[in-house]
């Protein structure tokens, strides 16, 4: 057999941390300090996975300028300082991750968070050594746009049939399409299997710990194949 995908690229937040609950309090709490109308839970778990500017435009149409920078300022301070809500990584993702890198895939993450964000969770976790590339929503462009993905494969020499993306939300998925790679959704997170598989996915997995299985049998060629395909 030989591998279809070498190189896997994750979401992190909904797809390898369970992080939702503080990303809401962290909004919550922004919004508080502006005294901007309240926005209800769904319409706040909605946004996660978009870059900051991206989500406070969808929270808060025609907001100007000054507006993204108060807000998105002020998420910043409860997410890197105040907010104590507890946020992990799923359950079996780090012995997912440790043993995807033996097998020698190339993994890396493409987030909605702000690269503070994601360096504190990557050092948090202990698996930062594990990613070969990390892109940020506040260094390039936000999902659906395929900049990441664009990125990500040109610094690591990987071609768009043997990329991965995988994600939680539609934005991942739409990502994956507009840059032309396979996409793997992930049900557990922010988005309904429904809305994920709207965007026609691979494949949707309801643990984490089911993508070395998935990846065995969908993301491998028979040898027989591999010799039509050449």
């Amino acid at each position: 057999m030989s591998r279809k995908f070498n190189l896997l690229v994750f979401d992190w937040d909904g797809t390898l941390m369970d992080s939702e609950a503080r990303i809401v309090a962290c909004l919550r709490a922004a919004i508080g300090d502006l005294e901007l109308e309240s926005r209800d839970e769904e319409a706040l778990k909605n946004i996660i996975g978009l870059g900051l500017r991206e989500a406070v435009s969808a929270l808060y149409p025609g907001s100007n300028d000054d507006l993204l920078r108060r807000l998105t300022d002020r998420y910043r301070y409860h997410f890197l300082t105040a907010d104590p809500t507890p946020s992990a990584l799923f359950d079996g993702a780090e012995q997912m991750l440790r043993q995807l890198a033996d097998a020698g895939y190339l993994m890396a993450v493409a987030t909605g968070k702000g690269r503070a964000g994601l360096d504190k969770v990557l050092d948090e976790t202990g698996v930062g050594a594990l990613f070969h590339a990390t892109r940020c929503a506040d260094e390039t462009l936000s999902k659906p746009n395929p900049q990441m993905l664009h990125e990500v494969m040109d610094e690591l020499g990987a071609e768009r049939g043997e990329t991965l993306m995988i994600g939680d939300t539609e934005y991942d998925m739409l990502m994956a399409q507009n840059a032309g790679t396979g996409a793997l959704a992930v049900s557990y997170g922010v988005h309904t299997r429904e809305r994920l598989l709207g965007c026609t996915p691979l494949g949707c997995i309801h643990d984490i710990r089911e993508l070395e299985v998935w990846l065995g049998e969908y993301g491998s060629i028979p040898a027989e194949q591999k010799e039509r395909v050449k």
